[in-house]
């Protein structure tokens, strides 16, 4: 009986160390002849439980092969390509891109929609071989307890136990890809409501998911995020908890509330006070857990007066975050500030070209138009992200080395609408799992 226990004990931890190890080292090809250590792709493949890869979602790609060792994948249309892995964490993720015989251009974007490279061009005969990081978590809490999921991020591609990378654009051309398990980046954990989000459906979109793109594979965004929270359900569905258990010395804690806080009537409530207080306890844990909290005040609201100027709709809650950040010694990005003077540099109409502004049917399944004052489209959360960039810059935060070559923004004189491009994904509640 020992005999076979032991035996058993030995095959499991086998069984794990392999599964790890996959984890901790997988690379994908999808040329014909593919280089040692890479799995060959066909394009058939689909991603299920028992293989641990495909392409999934029920979306492919095309092979192209150009020769024996060398060949892509591309579509028309965006394509999903996912890879289970065992555990959360961060994940350097390299991919291969060109095409020796014509032009390639290509933007990836991870789980749901954050934005990793932003359309990457090569030119006829030319390869790029690129590292960013994505962070993949999990509800459960190690310490006993899980997070409380709204009924929308149940099945949501940030929480499963996979990771998922988009690749789309004029032309992608995807050679190979590689995801290696690592513990080396900074990690930027984001704490926030709808304008930090990841958000997963056309238009909408927010400055969490766009900043990644800014970053080399030094750091990694973990955005906790959540679409209608306040400071205090963010503590109460237990997403500070899960925060501040997986938070390392040297991390950042990134503080973004307000919009809904200012929603919350309790006799204890208000900015100068449940507001306050709870702003005091996020900085502290961080603290304790020896993170480097990091206050953000409110995203403004696009309103204007009858001169044209923007005004405050969020009353002292931006100016109560000041207080607290000047108190406790933080640093502080004052958003409110840089998404105003954005606004005003836009005016009254162009400004809706930054925000979820459409008329019906734009958009599949989209019956109705839409004007939405708060919530950024790609283009307006491209922009407010880069605000976010100037604010570390600005606070002399050691994030600023591992941010990738990019002028100076001034907010006050954003880039124009024209000029951006975000190549738009599927709809995600179209888009059901392969399955097992």
């Amino acid at each position: 009986m020992n005999r076979f226990i032991n035996g058993l004990v030995c095959w499991l931890t086998l069984v794990g160390w392999l599964i790890i190890h996959q984890a901790d080292g997988q690379a994908f090809s999808f040329s014909v002849q593919p280089k040692k250590g890479y799995t060959l792709v066909d394009t058939s493949v689909r991603y299920k439980t028992g293989n641990g890869y495909g392409f999934d979602l029920n979306t492919s790609a095309q092979l192209i092969s150009r020769s024996a060792t060398n060949g892509f994948i591309t579509s028309s249309q965006p394509f999903y390509f996912s890879v289970a892995v065992p555990q959360e964490g961060n994940y350097k993720v390299t991919v291969t891109l060109g095409d020796t015989q014509d032009r390639s251009l290509t933007t990836v974007k991870a789980e749901s929609r954050r934005l990793m490279l932003h359309r990457v061009a090569t030119q006829k005969g030319e390869i790029k071989r690129i590292s960013f990081v994505v962070n993949i978590r999990r509800p459960e809490i190690s310490a006993g307890g899980r997070v409380s999921l709204k009924p929308r991020e149940v099945g949501k591609l940030d929480w499963d136990d996979k990771l998922t990378l988009e690749f789309s654009d004029d032309r992608p051309c995807v050679n190979a890809i590689e995801i290696e398990k690592t513990d080396t980046p900074i990690t930027v954990y984001l704490a926030g409501n709808s304008t930090v989000v990841d958000q997963d459906e056309e238009p909408w979109a927010a400055w969490g998911q766009m900043i990644p793109c800014f970053f080399g594979p030094g750091v990694s965004i973990a955005n906790h995020a959540e679409s209608g929270l306040s400071l205090g359900s963010f503590l109460n569905s237990h997403r500070l908890d899960k925060v501040l258990s997986v938070i390392k010395p040297g991390d950042y804690l990134f503080i973004e509330f307000g919009h809904n806080d200012q929603k919350e009537k309790g006799s204890q409530d208000g900015a100068y006070q449940s507001y306050t207080e709870r702003l005091k306890l996020f900085v502290s844990k961080a603290r304790e857990h020896g993170a480097l909290p990091v206050i953000v005040t409110s995203t403004a609201r696009r309103s204007f007066d009858a001169d044209g100027k923007s005004v405050n709709t969020l009353g002292d809650y931006p100016e109560a975050a000041r207080q607290v950040a000047k108190r406790e010694n933080v640093p502080l990005i004052d958003l409110n500030r840089m998404t105003t003077a954005f606004y005003d540099a836009l005016g009254v109409e162009n400004s809706k070209k930054a925000l979820v502004h459409y008329p019906a049917n734009t958009f599949p399944g989209q019956n109705q138009p839409l004007a939405d004052n708060t919530h950024y489209n790609p283009y307006g959360a491209y922009e407010v992200a880069r605000c976010i960039l100037e604010g570390i810059k600005d606070n002399n935060l050691e994030l600023k080395k591992y941010i990738i070559t990019m002028p100076t923004f001034d907010p006050a004189h954003p880039d124009p609408v024209e000029g951006f491009y975000w190549p738009p994904s599927p709809n995600q509640s179209t888009l059901k799992p392969d399955g097992n």
